[in-house]
């Protein structure tokens, strides 16, 4: 008699394998596309939660009148441009798919339209209402 054994444990190993790179084809850029979009929620949130901050301090110094001043710092995991109208502070998202996402907080100020621009890493925001102004002013130290 031959002994069919080794034969039969080469076929198991083949089809094991075979199976496994069929599981890794199939599964690898599943795994992808869910971290990028777990990503893009993450860096979203912290967008929003950035300006949040900025809006609260707006708000704080619109509450405050003239004269009044106030300082925040935001850690910004990338570069961005906030643009800055009389009544919201907005953003724009790049999203890891190519599409952008825009961010809008509303408050109410006597800011004026602009925009400011921070830089990856830490950054400080300055809102004051100089005394004797009517419009209120936001800037990157």
């Amino acid at each position: 008699m031959i002994d069919s054994r080794g034969q039969v444990s080469l076929e198991y190993l083949l089809i094991f394998v075979v199976s496994l790179i069929l599981l890794i084809a199939f599964t690898l850029p599943l795994a992808e596309l869910t971290i990028g979009n777990t990503l893009d929620v993450s860096d979203t949130l912290n967008v929003k939660s950035d300006l949040s901050k900025v809006s609260q301090a707006i708000e704080e110094v619109y509450g405050q009148g003239q004269g009044s001043k106030h300082t925040i710092d935001i850690v910004a995991s990338n570069d961005l441009k906030v643009n800055v109208a009389s009544d919201y502070i907005s953003c724009n998202i790049k999203l890891k798919d190519g599409k952008n996402k825009a961010e809008k907080i509303y408050f109410r100020s006597t800011l004026e339209k602009s925009s400011i621009y921070l830089k990856k890493g830490e950054n400080s925001i300055t809102v004051e209402w100089p005394e004797n102004s009517e419009n209120m002013q936001i800037y990157v130290k």
